[in-house]
């Protein structure tokens, strides 16, 4: 049977169909952990220019070192498989709780303010979509929010890829499979050159790449958080032999010291599982997951339980 990846028009939350956007974005978080927003609100003028100079930036700044890279370890000629690099030219900015942008080298001035106003959107788009998540789950208002807070607020970066032409597709993977460790992940992507793939029913799926559009997937946080009624999916990425594909993906996850379990209100309803998934201070986590990356996430939730992670187990202050 054909799959039709779940496709969301947010613009329609506003209006009569409210009840049916909401139960895809429901569906969408059950049953395949990833969706695609349409009309969601981010100026089409504002994704053209960081598209724009993500491009440029890359063809002026990464590109060559790129291919020395690849040069230099021998990769165009690979007769086995890689297990152990990606194909993939990337760097990171910060946003949240202080911005980095200022500091990351080779950033044109438009481009550091045109990434900072579009973190602001995402922001925005990333923390109205948390209030919508707790809606379907049945959670009190801003209690995602609330639980990714920490002491110091949420942490929120992006990660801007490019994803040259590769001669070894099968070879070697533009991004090894893998689930994303923290919380809502919004991923704006190339329209024309493809790549981006989630595993749903032991099959690889497409991940449409569509114009102006949103991907989101919910990372490992979502997945305990929600005691696994939400669940985090493994992706990947398939380099393909013409064409760059751009990729930005911006992970607004919890704070460092954010404590993070399962939400006592969907334990209540399933008495029985209530000790699935463990409780952790965020950063221990991700100390975890920076090794076992590419690994099956249950492991990484088993290893949490055993660890004495410091939590302190009195009520989420609210700020």
């Amino acid at each position: 049977m054909e799959l039709t990846f779940p496709v969301i028009d947010f613009s329609k939350l506003n209006g009569e169909e409210r009840a049916t956007a909401m139960d895809i974005i429901k569906d969408a978080c059950e049953n395949w952990g990833f969706f695609e927003l349409v009309n969601h609100g981010i100026s089409h003028e504002l994704l053209d220019t960081v598209e724009r100079l993500t491009k440029e930036h890359y063809k002026k700044c990464m590109e060559q070192r790129f291919k020395e890279m690849v040069a230099s370890k021998g990769l165009e000629v690979v007769q086995s498989e890689i297990n152990d690099m990606d194909w993939e030219s990337t760097f990171f900015l910060r946003h949240l709780p202080e911005s980095n942008i200022s500091e990351i080298p080779d950033l044109g001035e438009d481009y550091r303010k045109v990434m900072k106003e579009f973190a602001v959107e995402l922001e925005k788009l990333a923390e109205r979509l948390l209030d919508l998540l707790c809606e379907n789950l049945g959670l009190e208002p801003g209690y995602l929010k609330k639980v990714f807070y920490g002491s110091k607020g949420p942490t929120f970066g992006t990660k801007v890829s490019n994803y040259p032409p590769c001669p070894k597709p099968d070879l070697i993977k533009g991004l090894r499979a893998h689930t994303d460790a923290g919380g809502i992940i919004l991923l704006f992507q190339d329209d024309k050159v493809s790549g981006l793939q989630l595993l749903k029913d032991e099959q690889w799926i497409d991940v449409p790449p569509m114009k102006h559009s949103i991907v989101v997937n919910l990372g490992d946080q979502l997945e305990v958080i929600t005691n696994g009624k939400y669940k985090s999916v493994i992706h990947r990425v398939i380099a393909q032999t013409d064409g760059t594909r751009m990729s930005i993906a911006s992970f607004y996850n919890p704070g460092s010291d954010a404590v993070i379990y399962p939400a006592p209100a969907l334990l209540e309803k399933e008495a029985d599982k209530s000790d699935v998934y463990p409780k952790f201070v965020f950063e221990d986590y991700m100390k975890l997951y920076a090794g076992l990356k590419f690994q099956a996430k249950e492991p990484r939730f088993e290893a949490m339980k055993t660890m004495d992670s410091t939590v302190n187990l009195g009520p989420i202050a609210t700020v």
